[in-house]
């Protein structure tokens, strides 16, 4: 979106159309505010979740060229353990599936508040037409 000076005539205009904000617009307002505060949470929450995925993967890797009878320490809380690769492989898969269903979750989330986010801004633009900007 290109930022612009206002031109005399669109100030003037601005001035003209300008609306009484109601309550309701200023709560329709507030609630595009509150949802993309959340949207912006959710895409950081989502940036690390497949960051950690992809460390996961990575060490799912690793492990594949290790000895099958070896052991190979694994980290449970703040302390590391030792456990038989086979095993190590399975929690791993197990951590591995629990991160694609949060990332699931994460991501319908995302996609009912910017359902709900274009709502308002239909709703919005619709009453203050270029007064407002809703750009995110």
């Amino acid at each position: 979106m290109q930022r612009r000076m206002l031109s005399k005539e669109e100030e003037a205009a601005v001035g003209k159309d300008d609306l009484e904000v109601r309550r309701e617009d200023q709560d329709k307002i507030n609630k595009f505010s509150r949802l993309h505060q959340r949207e912006m949470l959710l895409e950081d929450d989502l940036k690390s979740r497949a960051k950690e995925k992809e460390d996961l993967e990575e060490i799912s890797n690793e492990l594949e060229l290790a000895d099958e009878d070896d052991k190979v320490p694994y980290k449970l809380g703040d302390a590391f353990i030792m456990l038989p690769l086979p095993e190590v492989q399975g929690l791993l898969s197990n951590s591995t599936d629990k991160i694609e269903r949060s990332v699931s979750a994460t991501e319908e989330k995302l996609s009912n508040i910017r359902e709900e986010m274009n709502s308002l801004k239909v709703d919005l633009y619709a009453r203050f037409g270029k007064s407002i900007n809703l750009e995110t």
